[in-house]
């Protein structure tokens, strides 16, 4: 049977929390396939991978995950490190141990080829000792006293690899978790967020032991938990209503500035902070899109929209500070720390003890500036420095070493690191100090109020694939309302414009998330150098041995050029996003890179959703696409998993004025017969508790019913969101996408071209 968006079931007399109709629903056929764990649904799941791993997991498959999976688990590559007191904390995973584990060193010891680390925690052996197949999800340290070390953490473990975590307390020093009989906290799984009060409390937002869930399925409520408490007795200080996405709690701890905060988020791009002021709630005041953060006597403040006050509007993107009690008090006098223009955009910042780091985007690569509260530029705002750290089209990321650094000295706390990364770079570790000094250039063109800083390598990631073979070029294509919009070529240096490379869009398009240059050795490896003989041509001639090229899109509803960006996508615009990235693989096929049959797309959760809209509504695009853990019922993907927390980004389905425009861009629904798609891999994982499986089951489901042919679907039983709980996972994940877009593209027997 063949269903459309227009077949509608008769609507139920419901109504919104409005007072409005409900939209009503189409005919869905496998609504069945919404029982996650059902017993004849997860049949129906193990007779659909059986069928994928058939075509799928052949010798060539073996050998490429072989090698994903040596990437992965590669001991030679970075241990990131955070630092608390006089320690630096890692989590690793590698083939000894899977799940992984919690370990630190000292920087003498980090510093030399071969660190001796110190195992806190081992997660395959807490798995096997309790019988749970434990996902690390980090750890929060209590702010010790003044000359005493760090020794109780917060440790979150997830039993699936999905949001919802147990927190546990654990002593770094015994090497063990504080036993609750002993006044030990441990918080039942649940979706949440904890935060040390002081060493006998927490804040804790949960959804564990019937404390109320929002219908986005997190916490509504934030409680105070003293030792000895179960969450049931715990003092409720704070609480949201139903339908808004989630509430937080967090405490601030830095001496002399302790602040508690709590944080109504209403959507994903509206919230409410409060703070605890003379003994009750106070609302910060300024509009719900506005992003607020603190750092010692200052208040920080982005707007994603224009913001007005007091006759002056601050752009959407921009960046200002205040003095923390002074607004509190009623003053605005803002500091305006950066300002965005069409070429530039406000990524994240970072505080040392003294200095702001900014990091910027400027046409989607880099750039880093240090601003100086302490002294002030030509028009009065905080000077700034430009930090010469930033390569052309790389991704370079730079963040305090240790925000909770209270050592003595000019530099104290005002250590930095640097990330660098691009395409064919492997990623570098770099460490720097700020310091006052006269800087070599200041954005204003002056010399007073310059930041000194000194940076130096670290650690270096090794090589997996031969990047001198490899360019990068950064390509700009018009979308339909003459919009230009970026994107990233990675491909041999010797690429023939003929049209016959394999060629693997990349995108995203939502919630201001940006896509920038990253080094992967397991694209290096499974897509650049991956080789076909036979690539036949035009007039039937073999062409010579190819490899993939690999494109990243950086459509609108990202981030990449600020929140104006994102929002361009929104709701009713979300066509803007698709168009974008159809136009991008149109400026491919024009340019001769590749052809349609050539051509495949991938996408994962949003972008699931964005190749999800390439499939149905530009299949002569593409010769195959590679869907994940994706969003495709946009009817009912407010009633699955955490969907209800996305209506800010699509749309309310129940509401009919928004499902009309929302059904446009609905996968699901716009399947049509007599149409030709490309191969289509859609793959999920049981254990996704953000998107779920469902939308994924029913997708492939009804294309399998409408006699689609080349329709594959794989749900791996554990993972998560991501998909992955540890690296086996991840590289057969990996492997199977990329192994079916190989297959499908290059011709490869079997693949149905």
């Amino acid at each position: 049977m063949t269903t459309t968006a227009a077949d509608q079931a008769p609507a139920p007399d419901n109504e919104t929390a409005q007072g409005t109709a409900i939209a009503p629903e189409p005919v869905d056929e496998n609504i069945w396939l919404e029982d996650i764990h059902g017993e004849e649904q997860l049949a129906w799941v193990r007779e659909q991978n059986a069928r994928t791993e058939d075509l799928l997991d052949d010798a060539d498959y073996t050998v490429l995950e072989a090698g994903i999976l040596e990437v992965l688990d590669s001991t030679d590559r970075i241990a990131m490190v955070n630092k608390r007191g006089e320690h630096y904390y890692n989590f690793w995973k590698d083939q000894q141990n899977p799940k992984g584990l919690w370990r630190r060193t000292t920087w003498e010891s980090y510093l030399s080829d071969a660190p001796e680390w110190d195992v806190l925690l081992d997660i395959d052996a807490l798995a096997a000792a309790e019988g749970e197949e434990w996902v690390f999800h980090g750890a929060n340290f209590l702010r010790p006293a003044e000359g005493e070390p760090h020794r109780l953490a917060i440790i979150a473990l997830s039993p699936d690899g999905g949001d919802a975590n147990r927190h546990r307390e654990f002593d770094v020093e015994t090497r063990a978790f504080v036993d609750p009989a002993a006044g030990g906290f441990d918080l039942p799984t649940a979706k949440g967020n904890v935060s040390w009060l002081d060493a006998d409390t927490l804040l804790v937002a949960s959804t564990a032991d019937g404390l109320p869930k929002t219908s986005s399925s997190y916490a509504r409520t934030g409680v105070k938990l003293r030792r000895g408490q179960s969450l049931t007795e715990a003092e409720r200080i704070f609480e949201i209503p139903e339908d808004h996405m989630m509430a937080l709690v967090a405490h601030d701890s830095t001496p002399g500035f302790e602040r508690t905060f709590v944080v109504d988020w209403i959507d994903f791009f509206n919230r409410t902070t409060s703070v605890l002021h003379d003994d009750s709630w106070l609302a910060i005041d300024v509009p719900t899109d506005v992003n607020l953060s603190s750092h010692r006597e200052w208040l920080m403040f982005r707007p994603r929209q224009d913001w007005n006050v007091d006759g002056t509007t601050y752009p959407a993107g921009s960046l200002l500070a205040a003095d923390f009690e002074g607004y509190l008090a009623g003053a605005r006098d803002f500091t305006v720390l950066f300002t965005p223009d069409e070429h530039t955009s406000l990524q994240s910042w970072s505080w040392t003890r003294n200095y702001l780091l900014l990091n910027l985007l400027h046409d989607v690569s880099s750039e880093i500036r240090v601003l100086d509260p302490a002294h002030k530029d030509s028009a009065g705002g905080w000077a700034s420095t430009l930090l010469d750290a930033c390569p052309p089209l790389h991704d370079v990321n730079a963040y305090a070493v240790d925000d909770e650094d209270e050592a003595e000295g000019d530099d104290a706390g005002n250590d930095y690191w640097l990330v660098a990364t691009g395409f064919t770079t492997p990623t570098t570790l770099m460490r720097g100090t700020l310091s006052p000094g006269i800087a070599s250039y200041t954005l204003d063109g002056g010399h007073d109020g310059g930041v000194a800083s000194t940076h130096a390598v670290v650690k270096s990631s090794p090589s997996f694939f031969n990047e001198a073979d490899y360019e990068v070029q950064q390509h700009f294509a018009t979308s339909a309302d003459g919009t230009r919009v970026p994107y990233f070529q990675v491909a041999s240096k010797d690429l023939d414009l003929d049209g016959e490379n394999p060629t693997q869009l990349s995108g995203y398009g939502g919630f201001e998330v940006s896509r920038t240059p990253a080094y992967s050795g397991a694209i290096g490896r499974a897509w650049l150098e991956r080789r076909t003989e036979s690539i036949p041509s035009e007039d039937g001639s073999a062409a010579h041995s190819r490899g993939g090229v690999y494109v990243v899109a950086n459509i609108r509803g990202g981030g990449e050029y600020g929140p104006a960006w994102h929002s361009a996508a929104l709701q009713a615009n979300r066509h803007r996003a698709f168009e974008d990235f159809a136009a991008v693989a149109r400026h491919l096929i024009s340019r001769g890179v590749t052809s349609p049959r050539r051509l495949g797309c991938v996408g994962g959760s949003n972008g699931g959703l964005l190749v999800g809209n390439m499939l149905t509504q530009y299949p002569e695009l593409f010769g195959a696409i590679s869907c994940g853990v994706p969003l495709l019922d946009m009817r009912r993907y407010t009633k699955l998993s955490a969907g209800y927390s996305w209506i800010a980004e699509y749309g309310d389905p129940d509401v009919p004025e928004q499902w009309e425009y929302i059904r446009t861009f609905s996968p699901y629904h716009l399947l049509r017969d007599g149409v030709e798609y490309p191969e289509t891999f859609i793959w999920t994982a049981t254990s996704d508790d953000r998107v779920g499986p469902v939308q994924a089951r029913k997708m492939a489901a009804r294309m399998q019913a409408m006699g689609i042919p080349n329709v594959w679907f794989h749900e791996a039983l554990e993972g998560g969101h991501a998909g992955a709980s540890d690296n086996r996972q991840a590289a057969s994940l990996q492997a199977r996408s990329q192994h079916f877009l190989w297959r499908a593209l290059a011709g490869k027997e079997g693949s149905g071209h």
